[in-house]
């Protein structure tokens, strides 16, 4: 097997010892994304719309860096601080994701690094 760290400098460095993404045989595996604005290292916003914007935002960028798009986006995990957030995330995410939309999990945990509201992580397929 093959497989190719990807970086960007347009979204979040990592936060500790993992690649923003690692391709491999053809697959894209995205690291969870934090709504992190790579300009400032701030958190883009304090609700869940600005939030989820800017984590999807994150991915866009990590695709580019690996030759796809959200169109080849196959299953995304969204964690979420609260699940009543979710019809607003879902809002934003639908902004994103259009035609055949990916599979995809989505749930509250306890708690999200750096106090996040959202973390959006994908996998995603050359075509």
């Amino acid at each position: 097997m093959t497989k190719e760290a990807i970086a960007t400098t347009n979204a979040p460095a990592a936060l500790g010892p993992y690649s923003q993404a690692v391709k491999a045989n053809g697959t894209v595996y995205v690291s969870g994304q934090l709504p992190i604005d790579p300009a400032t290292g701030e958190f883009a916003g304090t609700d869940i719309q600005s939030q989820t914007r800017q984590s999807l935002t994150n991915i866009q960028a990590i695709l580019q860096e690996a030759g796809l798009d959200l169109s080849n986006v196959v299953k995304t995990t969204v964690l979420l601080d609260n699940i009543d957030d979710f019809a607003a995330m879902n809002e934003v995410y639908a902004e994103f994701f259009t035609g055949v939309t990916p599979a995809r999990a989505a749930f509250e945990v306890a708690a999200i690094p750096k106090g996040a509201l959202v973390e959006i992580e994908a996998v995603a397929v050359a075509e």
